[in-house]
């Protein structure tokens, strides 16, 4: 199975963090800044999920998500959303929006790796 990962944030420090554990839990990385990168990235790239922030300059995480689900290359590419801000971005509007799920900053990194082990299981519980 593919285990590539697109993760997306602004903020370098989250994407070497992010980077680091998942590297570590043997995953390969594919890094955006922004929304418009990581939209660009999901398709040339095709990962097996993206893991991506909801406040970005230049097209935010939720404008990303709803263009990556409307790309008939990329709508079935499970989507983790975090934000740091719950009450600008809500659970409400990540779900609506079409991500699998949604985590608050900070989260601990083992939280995250469960989440995608999970989707990593339920993927290949599809396949079967």
């Amino acid at each position: 199975m593919q285990r590539k990962i697109l993760i997306v944030d602004d903020e370098p420090f989250m994407l070497r963090l992010i980077q680091h554990h998942l590297e570590n839990a043997g995953y390969e990385m594919i890094k955006a800044r922004n929304g418009r990168e990581a939209i660009e990235a999901a398709i040339r790239e095709r990962p097996f999920l993206v893991v991506m922030d909801a406040m970005m300059p230049n097209m935010d995480g939720f404008t990303a998500l709803r263009k990556l689900k409307e790309e008939p290359a990329t709508r079935d590419i499970p989507v983790i959303m975090l934000t740091a801000n719950p009450h600008k971005f809500g659970r409400e509007e990540a779900e609506t929006s079409g991500a699998a799920i949604f985590l608050t900053k900070p989260f601990s990194p083992t939280q995250l790796l469960e989440e995608i082990r999970k989707h990593v299981l339920d993927i290949e519980a599809q396949k079967v």
